[in-house]
């Protein structure tokens, strides 16, 4: 079975409506350009600050670099990982294990946007990335014998890979990371495993813990 990352509360989003006339967001935002319509702290901080749970938002950086990390993976090339996103505003993206997430973070500016725009990215009918329709316990219900590891670095710590996964290749590993820079998992996140891990005495980036995860995956079922 595949280890399956969900990337939850990502700050993924286009502009939201009431600050795009804010000078900061005028100055870059162009209709006809993808890249310019998705929310990003960089670039629109000072308008963001009005917005509620500003701090986990606008940061697409973050995953653009999970996705580059976990895609480019011995445990993706085997076969062995699915990715999900899923957004601060709800929405559930499938992620195609065969595609290729351009290294350009403006071009993928503008993927990200047209995907929250138009909810897929198709190339000649082949779904690249695709929506899930439902929620995350949707989701979650689409797996049997699952297990379903929340990391967070208030949970329990382990330090050792066979403590936190099995050699048992029947079971589902559901792993979600937040694809977020502050704050902390909804309780809507919180209510779908009491299973709460830490895998370091530090407070990591995301990025981190997506390869550290991996790799604790691969070691044990020897992936290299």
């Amino acid at each position: 079975m595949p280890l399956i990352i969900i990337l939850a509360d990502c700050g993924l989003e286009v502009i939201p409506k009431e600050i795009r006339n804010h000078p900061s967001i005028k100055k870059h935002l162009n209709e006809q350009n993808f890249s310019s319509q998705l929310l990003d702290n960089a670039l629109h901080h000072s308008a963001m600050v009005k917005l509620e749970k500003f701090e986990k938002r606008g940061r697409p950086d973050i995953v653009h670099n999970c996705l580059l990390n976990a895609l480019g993976s011995p445990l993706n090339k085997n076969g062995h990982l699915l990715i999900y996103l899923h957004t601060i505003a709800n929405k559930i993206f499938k992620i195609n294990p065969d595609v290729k997430i351009t290294r350009n973070y403006n071009r993928f500016k503008g993927l990200m946007a047209k995907l929250l725009i138009e909810y897929e990215i198709k190339v000649n009918n082949l779904d690249l990335i695709s929506q899930f329709q439902g929620e995350l316990k949707d989701l979650i219900k689409s797996y049997k014998n699952k297990q379903i590891i929340i990391f967070s670095s208030k949970g329990r710590f382990i330090s050792y890979h066979l403590d936190l996964f099995e050699k048992d290749i029947s079971k589902n590993y559901i792993v979600i990371i937040g694809g977020f820079q502050k704050g902390t998992f909804s309780n809507e996140i919180y209510s779908l495993s009491k299973d709460v891990i830490s895998i370091s005495h530090y407070s990591l980036d995301a990025w981190n813990v997506v390869n550290k995860v991996i790799t604790f995956y691969e070691i044990t079922h020897n992936i290299s």
